[in-house]
């Protein structure tokens, strides 16, 4: 998809940040591209960028309205069409995330039609895949996983790929979310894959390739979230990875939407080595990945000690201390294979 930027960040009426972690991620790692934010009464999200009506962000140059949320089902509000239907009026094509396609709605398919404007569904690919055969493929892969959505899958492969690339290494950022996808352009939304294909998506998304070259996958949910279970399992059996990290949000005690606790770094290594090896009997650790945004400079310190003590394997927050030393681990690990 070639979707068209500056974008004007649509937020809705989410209650809280996590649901605009679409818009989010967008800003995080792709700012230059973002104008500005709508948000509707009762938002309780904010990206740090200006706030704008339809006709300011128009009026500045905005090309795509960009529906940056995320929620259960990925339903489209009916209360927010109309917003839609204002962008799309005012020169705008729309880009959504969501499982529904913008153009079932009567009212927004209307719109881009009479005025010739684009309509983009992030989540849906027109691509065909195979079902997953599990064969060994040349190159490296690594995938992020986790103990529960939304605890840095996605921000810890596109850290991993930048300081990779910095030091020189063949390495490339392979989106499975929505997020992921406006962010680099390519890739394909899992869990909108039926799920007899989602391991052969996957094995689309990281083909064969020069055994020095690293594909850094980004995982979704997690394998004890009972929602999200199956999407987990079939990435992981597609990614067939050499390597994972797990990625962990140390403040939560029950998983995002349900009442289920939080399963522990270690049980999620021997979950994620113990499905893993049927596709990859090779597999493993080699780092983890704490989110320690909720915690003061100390106590992270402190956190990332203790789970790396407690599992022989860096630990590090990404986004505040980087990931060099994940990456040298795998540096070690695979420097003689």
């Amino acid at each position: 998809m070639n979707i068209p930027h500056p974008y004007l960040m649509f937020l809705g009426d989410v209650q809280d940040q996590l649901g605009a972690k679409t818009a989010q991620g967008i800003v995080d790692w792709r700012r230059d591209w973002c104008l500005g934010q709508i948000r509707l009464e009762g938002c309780k999200a904010d990206l740090g960028i200006p706030d704008m009506t339809i006709a300011e962000a128009a009026g500045q140059g905005a090309r795509t309205l960009v529906v940056g949320v995320v929620n259960a089902g990925g339903v489209l509000p009916e209360h927010w069409t109309s917003v839609i239907v204002q962008a799309i009026e005012a020169g705008m094509d729309v880009a959504s995330g969501l499982h529904t396609r913008l153009e079932s709605i009567p009212a927004i398919a209307e719109a881009a039609a009479r005025h010739g404007r684009q309509l983009f569904n992030v989540r849906h690919s027109d691509q065909r895949f195979a079902t997953g055969k599990g064969t060994k493929r040349s190159g490296r892969r690594l995938l992020t996983v986790g103990t529960d959505c939304s605890v840095g899958k996605k921000y810890t492969a596109l850290a991993l790929e930048k300081e990779m690339r910095a030091r020189g290494m063949d390495a490339d950022f392979r989106a499975t979310g929505q997020t992921g996808v406006f962010i680099s352009g390519r890739g394909v939304a899992i869990d909108a894959v039926v799920a007899d294909f989602i391991s052969g998506a996957v094995e689309w998304i990281a083909p064969a390739a020069d055994p020095a070259h690293w594909d850094l996958i980004e995982g979704q949910g997690s394998l004890y979230h009972p929602s999200f279970a199956g999407v987990s399992l079939g990435l992981l059996h597609g990614a067939q990875p050499d390597a994972f990290v797990v990625c962990h949000e140390p403040t939560r005690s029950t998983m995002r939407g349900v009442q289920h606790p939080l399963p522990s770094i270690q049980e999620v290594i021997d979950l994620t080595i113990r499905c893993g090896q049927l596709t990859n009997p090779a597999i493993r650790p080699v780092g983890i990945a704490i989110n320690t945004k909720a915690y003061g400079e100390d106590e992270a310190r402190a956190c990332l000690e203790a789970a790396a003590k407690a599992h022989g394997l860096p630990a590090s927050d990404p986004i505040r201390f980087g990931v060099g030393e994940i990456i040298d681990r795998l540096t070690e690990e695979f420097a003689t294979e």
